[in-house]
């Protein structure tokens, strides 16, 4: 059965609470086995029967909205996806002393929709898109950074952010 890891948006941020118990209970509800969370912010592995990224969310998401109460957009890659997003923020650091991100996004972006991200952080700040994840290259800052998910999200669709840290935790750890 194919193993996919799943990012949750907005939970645990002011009311929008939902525990890493809840979160694995959900899952196992959807028909996932194998569910493993790392830290509390929305990361999960699971095994699945389903076969296409757009089932797995679908599922996912349903359950999440029965056992939290409220929509949770959820952001699926396979772990072979994962592990290139994590090489891309490698490759992408060299040079760049700041802060990095990852917006990883619900569906590939369009050209144009990339474009638009060009000059969207105030001097110092820039997004590089490849695939479904915009890397953000940011200043020491991130609570006065004007390169946000929020920015992302106006210009190519849903997103979470992880910061590269996470990213590369997770691909070492669930990757293929």
């Amino acid at each position: 059965m194919p193993t996919y890891i799943a990012f949750l948006r907005a939970i645990n941020v002011g009311k929008r609470m939902f525990a890493k118990a809840a979160i694995v209970e959900a899952c196992e509800a959807a028909g996932c086995t194998d569910v493993e969370t790392y830290i509390n912010t929305g990361n999960v592995r699971v095994t699945t029967p389903l076969r296409s990224r757009a089932k797995v969310e679908a599922a996912l998401e349903k359950a999440f909205r029965s056992a939290a109460g409220f929509e949770v957009p959820t952001i699926v890659f396979t772990p072979r996806e994962l592990s290139r997003v994590a090489a891309d923020a490698d490759e992408l650091a060299e040079g760049h002393d700041g802060l990095r991100y990852v917006s990883l996004l619900k569906d590939a972006p369009t050209a144009a929709a990339v474009r638009k991200l060009d000059g969207a952080g105030k001097e110092g700040e820039r997004a590089e898109v490849r695939g479904r994840a915009a890397h953000l290259l940011l200043g020491d800052d991130y609570h006065s950074a004007k390169l946000d998910n929020a920015v992302v999200e106006k210009h190519l669709g849903v997103a979470t952010n992880r910061n590269v840290k996470v990213v590369r935790t997770l691909a070492e750890k669930w990757g293929g």
